[in-house]
C-alpha cells in the first residue's frame, strides 16, 4: 500500500505539471516560502545532475539495478515476522521513490515532447523528446524558506545571495530521503540483528550437517 501510494502521488503530480507548466513556471503556493517550481534534471536527486548522455544512460541503468536490489530485500524481510513493520515501511519508501524517478528517466521522454517554452503534451504526434532511458525527472517542490543577501563583511561569500533550501525535488526524492533518515535514527540496529540471525541460521546449518556427517560414517 505505502509503495502504491507514493508511486500514484509522485506520477500524477509530475504529469499535472509536466501538461500545466512549461520549464520555469511557478505557483506560489504559501507566501514565499513554499512554490511550485517546475524544473527537469538529468541526474540524481534534489536536481543534482550526473553529466553527458553516457552519465544519463550509466545512471539510468544504475537505478533500475538498485530499484531490483532494494526490491529482493524489501520481499526477502516481509518473509521474516520478527522484522519490525517501520523497518519494512523504511525500505517500501526508499523503494518507491526509486521506481518514481526510474519511470520519468524510462519513459518521459518517449511520451512527452519537451518543456521549454511551452506545456508540454503527452504522446504527441511528433514524438517525445528523447529515447528510452535518456528522459528527464521532473521536480517542482521549491522551499526558499531564507532568501537574501550575505552581509558585506562575511569572507569570500559577502554581498552574496543565499537561499535555504535552493534544491527543488519531487515525492519521490522525499519519500527516498524519509526513508533513509528514518533507518539512520531509529533501525540501525536491525542490520545487526539481521546479521546476527544470519549467522545463528549458518551455525545451525553446519551443525546439522556435522551431525548428518557423523551418523554417516557410524
Amino acid at each position: 500500500m505505502i509503495i502504491f501510494l507514493v508511486l500514484a502521488a509522485d506520477q500524477v503530480l509530475k504529469i499535472w505539471v509536466k501538461t500545466n507548466f512549461s520549464l520555469g513556471d511557478e505557483i506560489v503556493v504559501f507566501k514565499n516560502w513554499f512554490i511550485l517550481h517546475f524544473v527537469e534534471n538529468n541526474g540524481m536527486a534534489f536536481g543534482f545532475e550526473f553529466a553527458g548522455e553516457y552519465g544519463k544512460l550509466f545512471l539510468s541503468i544504475f537505478r533500475i539495478i538498485a530499484v531490483i536490489a532494494i526490491g529482493w530485500y524489501l520481499f526477502k524481510l516481509a518473509r521474516h515476522k520478527e522484522v519490525p513493520f517501520g523497518f519494512l515501511a523504511c525500505i517500501a519508501l526508499i523503494f518507491s521513490g526509486a521506481i518514481g524517478n526510474i519511470i520519468d528517466s524510462l519513459f518521459y521522454g518517449m511520451v512527452f515532447n519537451h518543456s521549454y517554452g511551452q506545456v508540454a503534451d503527452f504522446l504527441p504526434e511528433g514524438g517525445g523528446y528523447a529515447t528510452f532511458l535518456h528522459g528527464r525527472v521532473v521536480d517542482m517542490f521549491f522551499f526558499p524558506i531564507i532568501d537574501t543577501t550575505l552581509p558585506d563583511w562575511l569572507p569570500i561569500w559577502g554581498g552574496k545571495e543565499f537561499v535555504f533550501f535552493r534544491p527543488v525535488f519531487n515525492i519521490a526524492d522525499s519519500s527516498i530521503t524519509v526513508g533513509i533518515f528514518s533507518i539512520l535514527l531509529f533501525y540501525r540496529k536491525q542490520f545487526n540483528n539481521l546479521d546476527k540471525k544470519k549467522e545463528a541460521e549458518k551455525s545451525a546449518e553446519d551443525e546439522a550437517v556435522e551431525s548428518k556427517d557423523e551418523v554417516t560414517n557410524q
